[in-house]
Parts: C-alpha cells; sequence; structure tokens
C-alpha cells in the first residue's frame, strides 16, 4: 500500500524510518518532510496545513493510508475535511476528528473531560476575561506553586507556574488582558501544581480497541540538572523504570480504559495515538495534559523498541480490529539525545553545515530541523537532530547515544549530556 506521513519533525523522521522497514508499503510519501526523511520515502513540499494540496497529493499517488503527525492539522480538522470530501472519505486517517482533537486543543475541554469520567489529575478552574476577577479572588485561596495554563495550542509555550502570588495575578492579567499567547490565552485553566515524577504514556487506539505502547521520559529543559528554560525536548528514555507492572495497570485501569470509553459515551470518534502526560505521585499516576499524537522526541525511544511491523498496527486502527493485532517489544532500552542550534529555545541561527552524520554507525540519526541544499544537510530549526541507541541498560544506551551526538558537527551544536542521569 502507499502511505502519506504528514509532519517534517523528528517524530515524523521516526514514523518514517519504522514504516518503510514494512514489507506492506510499496510507496512512502512525507510532507513536507525533512533533510532526513527523504532516505525512507518521497518528500513532497506541502504543508501540514495545507489541506488541498494533501487532498491532491493523495488522489494523485493513490495513497491508502494517511498518518499525521502534529498536532495543528488534527485540531484544525484535517480528518473531517478527508471523511467530508466525497473522493477521500475512504482513505483511513489515522489520527482524530476535530471533537477528539479537542483533547489537545483545549485545556478547559480536557480537563472537564477527565473531571467528568473520573480520570485523576490536578484540581483546577478555568476563567476568561469576563471572570478575571473571579479568577484573582480565587488564586488567594490556591497553595503555591500553581499552574498557569493557555487553553489553546500555543507552540508549547502556554504553561507557566508561578512561585508568588503577585506574578500568578500579573501573569493572569498578561494572558487574558493582553493576550500574552494569542487567541489561546483567551481562557486560562488555573490549575494545582502537582510535585512526583513525569513520564509519558502512549496508546493507540481504533475507538473500540487500544494497545498500550512503551513508556517514555522525555527532558524538557535546557540545562543540564534539569535547569534553564523549557524546550520543546531536550532527550527521552524507553522504558521507564519505575514504571513498574503495578504502576502501569493503575495507569491502565484507572487513566486508559475510562479514557477510551469516555470518548465513547461522550459520542466522539477517534482512531489514532493519545498521548498521556502523566505524573507519579508517590505511586499514584495523575494526568498533567492529553496530547492527540505521538510525543517528539518520546517517539524517537518508542518505536525503535517496537520490533514488529508498525503498519500492522495502523492497519488494525483503519480496518477496526486493532485488538486482534499483535505486536513485540525490544526488552533493551532506548536513549534519545537532542542536537539543538545554539541560542535555542531563544533565537537561534540556522543555516549551519551539519557533518559526519554518516559515521555513525552504532546509532539511529532522526533528523528534525534540517533541510537540503544543493547536496548539503544544514539546520533549519531549534531542535535539529535526534541520536537513539539501543543498549542493555539505560546507562549502556545513553553512552553510546551521548557519544555518537559528540561526533556531530554544526556551528553552535549543544545537547545535555545528562539525559536520564535522574533513572540510573
Amino acid at each position: 500500500m502507499n502511505i502519506l506521513i504528514i509532519g517534517s519533525g523528528g517524530r515524523e523522521s521516526a514514523f518514517a524510518w519504522k514504516i518503510a522497514q514494512s514489507k506492506q508499503v510499496s510507496e512512502l510519501y512525507i510532507a513536507p518532510g525533512n533533510a532526513g526523511t527523504g532516505q525512507y520515502g518521497h518528500n513532497v513540499p506541502i504543508k501540514a496545513t495545507d489541506f488541498d494540496g494533501l487532498a491532491n497529493l493523495v488522489l494523485t499517488k493513490d495513497i491508502q493510508l494517511v498518518l499525521v503527525g502534529p498536532e495543528e492539522p488534527l485540531v484544525n480538522g484535517i480528518h473531517d475535511f478527508f471523511l467530508n470530501h466525497p473522493e477521500l472519505k475512504h482513505i483511513p486517517v489515522i489520527g482524530p476528528q476535530k471533537a477528539g482533537a479537542q483533547l489537545e486543543g483545549s485545556k478547559d475541554f480536557a480537563k472537564q473531560f477527565m473531571q467528568r469520567h473520573g480520570v485523576p489529575t490536578a484540581n483546577s478552574r478555568s476563567f476568561d476575561k469576563d471572570t478575571l476577577t473571579a479568577g484573582l479572588a480565587y488564586l488567594e485561596t490556591q497553595k503555591l506553586p500553581i499552574v498557569l495554563k493557555a487553553d489553546g495550542l500555543a507552540a508549547g509555550k502556554g504553561v507557566l507556574i508561578c512561585t508568588t502570588l503577585d506574578e500568578a495575578k500579573a501573569e493572569l492579567q498578561a494572558m487574558l488582558l493582553d493576550a500574552k499567547f494569542g487567541q489561546a490565552s483567551s481562557t486560562v485553566v488555573i490549575e494545582e501544581f502537582l510535585t512526583g515524577i513525569e513520564l509519558s504514556v502512549f496508546v493507540l487506539t481504533d475507538g473500540e480497541g487500544y494497545k498500550l505502547l512503551p513508556s517514555a521520559k522525555d527532558y524538557k529543559r535546557i540545562g543540564e540538572g534539569d535547569t534553564g528554560l523549557n524546550t520543546g525536548g531536550m532527550g527521552s528514555v524507553s522504558p521507564v523504570p519505575f514504571a513498574d507492572e503495578e504502576f502501569m495497570d493503575k495507569v491502565e485501569t484507572r487513566i486508559v480504559i475510562p479514557t477510551i470509553e469516555g470518548l465513547k459515551k461522550d459520542g466522539i470518534p477517534y482512531k489514532g495515538f493519545i498521548f498521556i502526560g502523566l505524573m507519579n505521585r508517590g505511586g499514584e499516576p495523575y494526568v498533567i495534559e492529553y496530547n492527540v499524537r505521538m510525543g517528539d522526541p518520546e517517539t524517537q525511544s518508542v518505536l525503535p523498541r517496537i520490533e514488529s511491523d508498525l503498519v500492522d498496527l495502523l492497519r488494525g486502527v483503519a480496518e477496526g480490529n486493532l485488538t486482534e493485532r499483535s505486536f513485540t517489544l525490544s526488552p533493551k532500552t532506548a536513549a534519545s539525545v537532542v542536537l539543538v542550534s545554539g541560542g535555542y529555545p531563544g533565537d537561534y541561527e540556522s543555516g549551519k553545515a551539519i557533518s559526519n552524520i554518516e559515521n555513525v554507525k552504532e546509532s539511529i540519526v532522526f533528523h528534525a530541523g534540517t533541510q537540503e541544499e544543493n547536496g548539503v544537510v544544514k539546520s533549519a530549526g531549534g531542535r535539529v537532530l535526534a541520536v537513539t541507541a539501543l543498549g542493555d541498560s539505560i546507562f549502556d544506551a545513553l553512552q553510546q547515544s551521548t557519544a555518537d551526538a559528540g561526533r556531530i558537527y554544526f556551528e553552535g551544536k549543544y545537547f545535555r549530556r545528562d539525559i536520564g542521569f535522574d533513572l540510573l
């Protein structure tokens, strides 16, 4: 079958690498892709939000399955666009329709969904500019630190942790009155701050049954020792050692099953991935957030551990018989180290020539923010590459991925050398 992957980041690079291994794939297309995805299939310069362009591609290339990588086209309704298109409605799209994508597109929607279906999560209330006075009064009754979340998509920047009441009040006003995060912060969720250890759990569902994919932990801070500004992710490890059988049983019974059943009860069709961002609070799992796609850079650690054919699972989603499909996992640990441009997550320079990727033999190099110019691979984003290694232990995998990250060169390159150290 011919398959289209939509997106251009490290997550889509990992999907392309994995899907290209399948004997079920005739031709693989990636739109728009990056300098790395071209080695696994055909890059097509169409943006992930250009629905008409993507529709034309699907029709002209006889594409039989579409996998949506990033959240923006899902929240904007690409699945609905296909269902409402007379020539495309029979093409399976892996990724929820607009109604289900609200789990990520609206923090307020997600919190109400969790409260309605008994999914354990932090206490919260939502406010808009008309209820600002009530929001300021609510802050005075809460413990510090306190979390403020922009309701809509804010490119990973819409979450603030405030340590003083004055700071929280000022930020709430900036978000609601001054549109600090644009339209995304026209509603703000004020949420209890949970302490514990974060991890991510990934679920694939056809709307009825589901498969629990490997757990992973990502590292958001730019600096070693988890210091400095938040980023899109500096690395990841899978599996997470503390996510043992007992803990994962709690996750499945208290969170995964109520989420899948809740979608059914609410009449929300859902075919695709659910990323569940969790906090392990003394052995008890709480949901921090839902995403409606795989995470980046967690995908770069999760997919290399799936030994069987991923396309078989995707076809299970498309055909509604996912529970009949099985998959095998590697017992090894995967560690992924992200190489970023100098200055990231602030102002950074692009267009830097990248060398020595071909000398990495023991790890997989996934491209994220890259482009090719006249045969030269250059940086084209904040997060540039992800280097993933498999090892018999966390230490072995980290040692290999970190060593290989050091072998690659581009001007201003930076990466954290302590990914996963907290798990050792």
